[in-house]
């Protein structure tokens, strides 16, 4: 895949690793181990070490129930450890957020490389107009509602054809105010706004997003549908089911792979590739 960047572009033949550093006190796997600027920045230099081939700095958990922080909060929270991270691994960053304000600040204060939006620009009216004038990739996914009542009771009649007109709409959107097409990237929203059979539907009908011609990231990491399927209510617990998720992601088309546990999921794609 090419990941087409702020100034060229990174090319691999392999799915890149995104290695997830919750700067927060509150996300469900993970809460507050990383939320000095020292830890997050420390797991940082062993995600990179390990091979995330990019990090994924977010202020404000997304987890069901979360609600919303202020946008000074979050800034304070992702502006230091993105800058450290720049200027100790030089890896590409992602910024997790949904205000333009804090995307702005990350790339051109921070040096952040990516945007990943949860909302698609559905919770920030200027962020799309952001994007297109910081010229940097942008990651679109899927969500039924807000994280705080994603969960309730979500419901589809179809919902592999629903997120692909989601994400039709959503690059429609993008290409009208200025991103270029090949600078957007798709998530379907594992596990926001979904039901058991909506993840495992995704995920087997994950080559059906390819008529857009775009990278897939698929962020599943630890997440409560494994559990469901496996019986492990530990969300730390939740690896062994995780990278099986993945390896069958990647088979069925997924470029990227946002995980918590970069080593291990850099040595199964090696093992995996090797014997595929």
């Amino acid at each position: 895949m090419k990941l087409y960047l702020r100034n060229g572009f990174l090319e691999k033949s392999e799915p890149l690793v995104m290695g997830i550093l919750n700067v927060t006190p509150d996300s469900f796997s993970d809460a507050g181990r990383f939320f000095s600027e020292n830890d997050a920045l420390a797991h940082a230099r062993e995600m990179v070490a390990a091979g995330a081939a990019i990090i994924d700095v977010g202020g404000e958990s997304t987890r069901p129930g979360a609600a919303r922080i202020g946008m000074d909060e979050e800034i304070d929270r992702v502006l230091p450890v993105i800058a450290g991270i720049k200027e100790e691994t030089g890896v590409l960053v992602s910024i997790d957020t949904s205000k333009e304000e804090v995307a702005r600040l990350a790339v051109d204060e921070g040096g952040a490389d990516l945007v990943n939006d949860i909302s698609a620009f559905s919770f920030s009216e200027r962020m799309a107009t952001v994007v297109a004038e910081l010229n940097v990739p942008v990651i679109l996914m899927h969500i039924k509602g807000t994280p705080e009542n994603m969960q309730r009771d979500p419901n589809y009649a179809d919902v592999v054809t629903e997120i692909k007109n989601y994400f039709q709409e959503k690059i429609d959107y993008a290409l009208s105010h200025g991103i270029k097409k090949e600078k957007i990237i798709l998530d379907p929203g594992i596990g926001f706004g979904k039901r058991l059979e909506d993840n495992i539907a995704i995920i087997r009908n994950l080559r059906q997003f390819a008529a857009f011609d775009l990278p897939i990231l698929i962020g599943l990491s630890r997440k409560s549908f494994l559990g469901l399927l496996s019986g492990e209510e530990v969300p730390e617990k939740r690896e062994a089911e995780t990278l099986a998720a993945n390896l069958l992601a990647v088979r069925n088309g997924a470029a990227i792979l946002r995980v918590h546990d970069v080593a291990n999921t850099v040595k199964a794609l090696k093992v995996w590739q090797s014997l595929a």
